[in-house]
């Protein structure tokens, strides 16, 4: 503890003098372990500046590393005959022939839309749609699967209202249909919502577009919408539990803006057109933090930025809250000199911003300047290449095979029994949800929501089409983990319209890894989930990890480990 204390107060800051003093209970504030700090202090070389300090949280935390869940992920089948690009990017990519691919991708919003309903799960729809298209595809679907606790709870009505109108002020508002999804209710989610987004969108094979980085001293440009204080610290805040203290994380949610998005959207793929663009990142999860080091890191390119030149909407911001705002509608990009001046006029034409902020360099190095002072400079492979990765214990869970196969009690009044059973939520119309969802803009709906899965058409093709189900089962996620990743259901609904599964995307949402059950839970529902992909043949392009769903310590490892399994497919419209 002696020597915990010593390299503690021993703080040589490199940055201005109003950096804040790091302590061990601001490095706790940042979900870093002691051990994680040791480490870090290794691999800066001396006591990070608070900047700094920040920018090895955003790196490090559960939600940017996966660090307790990457070893299982591995595991999973991720190459097929079809594959062009599988985990690791933005998004996954898949062949669906004459040239086309599909894009698609699913990601959790849950702890933001749970503190604020609306804009939560507002961004939620908004950061899908960028990993689509920062890819080069554009957007024509999108679904969600969601889960309320007991309609009787006080908080549900409120959530699910604001949930349901951000999913639909969002999506609507950028243009694109709302294809299917889901909504169920149990008691368990009472403090513990889970909103997942899932998108895609159609691109040309030999115009997609990655996040690394090529070249020496070319510039580092910010596009998009001006960076303020809303979500500062976001991912940090979706890699803990709740607590008490619940409310006073409203200000690490985003807020989202459709409008600006959707110029945005065309800007980019008019940008992309032109053949200026070398690599472009979202600014998604810690902003500007996350989308440079992961384009400079996977290029072997170290990246100088100065915060000065960052269009910012508010006075007077810290580098710290610059490198970790998550404002969104905003993409970082490396761009060819020559055509800079192109590249302006049509952020200009669009009403975005567009600033070079930056600039690649050979020596590793990701150096943060601000007001004439250098207040980071971090080795950018360690960043991400170091974070830790964990193998933590885990108990298998025990099978419950009772939950499936419990006695069903006598019945003395059908017609009474029909109406209760007619009258629960998780079986009534979910009409008055996607009745708030457009979902048919755009004029290639096939398939309305409420059937065994969505289907578009491809536009351009008058016999081809895509179609896309979403299937959650948390009742045998419950029973038996390994047997609850609702492949086979999802594999049977895209087969039961006429489909050609292909590939598939996961959401993973469970409780907190650090605790042997929630983590048994986890590793048998990938290790069900690679099963059932490799006997189906239907490899796993894509996905997102959702942990530490708890509220005061309470987890929801039974129905609250709850499995999304989104199944993309070819659908052949017959004449």
């Amino acid at each position: 503890m002696g020597r915990w204390r010593h390299c503690l107060l021993r703080i040589e800051t490199m940055s201005t003098a109003n950096e804040t003093q790091i302590t061990p209970e601001i490095i706790a504030d940042h979900g870093l372990s002691k051990d994680e700090w040791q480490k870090i202090l290794v691999l800066t070389g001396r006591e990070p500046s608070f900047t700094e300090l920040g920018i090895w949280s955003a790196m490090w935390n559960e939600h940017c590393s996966y660090k307790s869940s990457k070893k299982w992920l591995r595991t999973l089948p991720t190459e097929g005959p079809r594959v062009i690009i599988g985990p690791g990017e933005n998004a996954g990519v898949v062949d669906i022939g004459d040239g086309d691919v599909v894009v698609f991708k699913m990601e959790s919003h849950n702890h933001p839309s749970y503190i604020e309903p609306y804009q939560g799960a507002a961004t939620g729809i908004g950061g899908i749609l960028r990993d689509v298209f920062t890819m080069g595809a554009r957007p024509v679907a999108v679904m969600n699967a969601l889960r309320f606790g007991s309609p009787e709870h006080p908080k549900t009505r409120h959530l699910v209202a604001g949930v349901v109108a951000g999913i639909g002020g969002y999506g609507n508002s950028f243009g694109v249909p709302t294809v299917g999804g889901e909504v169920n209710f149990h008691a368990r989610y009472n403090d513990n919502i889970l909103v997942n987004a899932f998108a895609a969108g159609l691109a040309k094979a030999d115009q997609i577009f990655t996040s690394q980085a090529e070249g020496v001293g070319l510039p580092v440009v910010y596009l998009g919408a001006k960076t303020g204080r809303d979500g500062v610290g976001g991912a940090t805040m979706a890699s803990a539990e709740f607590d008490d203290d619940i409310e006073e994380k409203r200000p690490t949610v985003q807020v989202g803006d459709p409008f600006t998005e959707k110029c945005l959207l065309e800007a980019c793929l008019e940008l992309m057109a032109s053949g200026a663009v070398i690599a472009i990142q979202d600014m998604g999860a810690a902003g500007l933090t996350c989308s440079a080091v992961e384009m400079g890191a996977k290029g072997d390119l170290g990246i100088e930025l100065d915060l000065d030149l960052v269009p910012c909407r508010e006075e007077n911001m810290s580098a710290y809250e610059m490198m970790l705002s998550e404002s969104q509608e905003r993409m970082l990009m490396v761009l060819r000199p020559e055509m800079e001046d192109q590249a302006a006029a049509i952020f200009n034409k669009w009403g975005l911003d567009f600033a070079i902020v930056g600039k690649t360099t050979d020596d590793l190095r990701f150096k943060i300047l601000h007001k004439g002072d250098e207040v980071a400079n971090l080795p950018i492979k360690k960043l991400g290449d170091e974070a830790p990765e964990y193998d933590r214990p885990y108990i298998v869970p025990e099978v419950h095979d009772e939950l499936l196969s419990g006695s069903v009690p006598k019945v003395e009044d059908f017609n009474n029994a029909l109406l209760t059973l007619l009258a629960s939520p998780d079986i009534a119309s979910k009409r008055w949800v996607f009745e708030q969802y457009d979902t048919l803009i755009q004029a290639n709906t096939i398939q309305l929501p409420g059937g065994d899965a969505g289907v578009i058409r491809v536009d351009g093709h008058e016999t081809k089409a895509l179609a896309f189900s979403s299937d959650v089962t948390p009742r045998y996620c419950e029973a038996d983990p390994y047997e609850g990743g609702a492949v086979a259901e999802c594999f049977r609904n895209l087969c039961a319209v006429g489909a050609e599964p292909l590939a598939a995307t996961d959401n993973l949402n469970f409780g907190n890894p650090e605790k042997p059950v929630i983590m048994g839970q986890l590793v048998r529902a990938i290790e069900g989930i690679g099963d059932a992909c490799r006997a189906l043949e239907m490899p796993v392009v894509s996905g997102n990890v959702s942990l530490y769903n708890e509220t005061q310590g309470q987890d929801y490892w039974r129905c609250g480990t709850d499995r999304r399994l989104q199944d993309m497919c070819r659908y052949w419209q017959r004449k």
